[in-house]
Formats: C-alpha cells, sequence, structure tokens
C-alpha cells in the first residue's frame, strides 16, 4: 500500500479499508512504500504508526516526499526526525525464511516531488540483495516510482532510474515496490526495454494511493496491491477501494528469474 496521507479530510476511511484487506489477503508483511502522512507533522506520524501497528502484522515503511517537515530549517536540518522517532530508521529491512524486503529513502528534501538514490544508499542495498539466498523472494521498496501508471501524472520517476534499476536487478532484486503517483503499474522489464544477453527482469509495481487527499483529481485511483508468490512466480492482485468494499479488479502473474511463463 501507499500515500495513506494521514490527516487529510478522509483519513476516517484508512482503518476499516486496511483491516478488511488484511483480513481478506492474510498477507506475511504490509509494505507502506511512503506519504504515510499528509503534512509530516508529529501528530499524523503518531496516527499513521498507530494505524499500521494495529494491524498486527509485520510491517515495512519507507518515508514520501510527504513525510517530512514542510517548514525550513527543520525541512533541511532534522527532515527523518518524526519518521525516525516512530521507525527508528528511514531504510529498514525484513527477513524470513521466505521473503528479503529491503526499505530504500528515495525523498530528496530539496525537491518537493522528485525523488533520487545515492550510490551509497544502491551499493548497500546491493551487498544485502547478494547475500541472500536465491529461493528467498528479493523485494526492494521505495515511494518514488520506477514505473509510470499508463494515465496523465506530472510526478517524475526516480531520477537515473535506469541506472538504479540495472543495479538492483543485478543483485537480484525480484520485486520493486512504489508508490507517489496515485496509479497503478504493473509490468516485467523485458515488456518495457529490449535488454541484451540472459538478463534477469524484475517486476516493477507502482501502488495507488490508499488515501485520496484531493478527491476532485482526475486520474488519481484509490487501491492496493497484493503480492502471491510461490517457487515459480510472482502474481500481483489490484485491489480498488470503492463504495466501502475492495474489488479485486486483475490479476497479473510473472515468472521469477525472468524465464518466461511458457
Amino acid at each position: 500500500m501507499s500515500d495513506l496521507h494521514v490527516g487529510a479530510r478522509d483519513d476516517p476511511i484508512l482503518e476499516p479499508a486496511l483491516r478488511t484487506l488484511v483480513e481478506r489477503v492474510g498477507p506475511d508483511l504490509v509494505v507502506a512504500s511512503g506519504d504515510l502522512t499528509h503534512r509530516g507533522q508529529p501528530a499524523e506520524h503518531e496516527r499513521a504508526a498507530e494505524l499500521l501497528r494495529s494491524l498486527d502484522v509485520a510491517l515495512l515503511a519507507v518515508p514520501g516526499n510527504h513525510d517530512i517537515p514542510h517548514a525550513v530549517p527543520a525541512r533541511f536540518a532534522r527532515p527523518w526526525e518524526p519518521f525516525e522517532r516512530l521507525w527508528q530508521t528511514t531504510e529498514p529491512t525484513y527477513e524470513s525464511d521466505t521473503v528479503l524486503a529491503i526499505g530504500l529513502n528515495s525523498v530528496r528534501p530539496g525537491r518537493h516531488q522528485s525523488g533520487g538514490l545515492s550510490a551509497k544508499q544502491l551499493a548497500r542495498a546491493e551487498s544485502r540483495l547478494r547475500a541472500a539466498p536465491a529461493a528467498k523472494l528479493r523485494l526492494v521498496a521505495l515511494h518514488h516510482q520506477l514505473v509510470n501508471a499508463p494515465w496523465r501524472t506530472r510526478k517524475r520517476p526516480l531520477a537515473r532510474r535506469g541506472a538504479a534499476l540495472s543495479q538492483l536487478e543485478a543483485a537480484g532484486a525480484e520485486l520493486i515496490v512504489s508508490g507517489h503517483v496515485h496509479q497503478i503499474a504493473v509490468a516485467e522489464r523485458h515488456e518495457f526495454e529490449v535488454i541484451d544477453g540472459d538478463v534477469t527482469g524484475s517486476v516493477l509495481t507502482t501502488a495507488p494511493g490508499l488515501g485520496q487527499p484531493r478527491p476532485h483529481r482526475r486520474g488519481e485511483a484509490r487501491g492496493a496491491l497484493a503480492y502471491r508468490v510461490d517457487e515459480q512466480t510472482i502474481t500481483a492482485d489490484s485491489y480498488l477501494w470503492r463504495d466501502g468494499e475492495w474489488r479485486l479488479r486483475a490479476k497479473r502473474t510473472f515468472a521469477r528469474g525472468g524465464a518466461p511463463l511458457g
């Protein structure tokens, strides 16, 4: 899930919506890919953390551009303080017997919308990914999208996304999840880029916003993505929240390791 925007006018729907989806899907891990809050205020961070922890599921949360202070000098002097006070780190790691999930902080305080990753961040992620057993699902989560939805948005994707994607894929990343644009996109790298050689293609997804702080903005969906993984496939289920209930709208299945499905 992404873009809860706790503190916006419609956040009362978030708790029943999240709880209903968790009960329906039964996830092993919930990933919240940024913009947990609307204005980055301490009270909003506390509400967002309380809401997510009340789900009683393992969590991995990374910040979005709305999760840092808007006011100067705090925006530049202490951008991560409100988030880290509740989550300890902006780049968490979750590991179980079946999955390694790495969170990356793509927010740049000097730019409100666009995001990027430094060479040091990518190197740390690469080291963790390479050390993971091949059988584990290797997941990377960040706020800014690597793949745009096929609908209108003025929000740019991650800076130097091609280089970042190549480095993460070479290290073994199989599933890279993001948010930011409030629209769903699901694709495997070979679907949009011709790559020479035997190169593994990761599955890239952009989750819609569950919060909807600007209900009249065109082209913004409300929903979440659920992933089902076995030894050979990754399936992304698109759930949309409409009229007070979840509706499963689509399923897309990809072969793990970039091999064809058939």
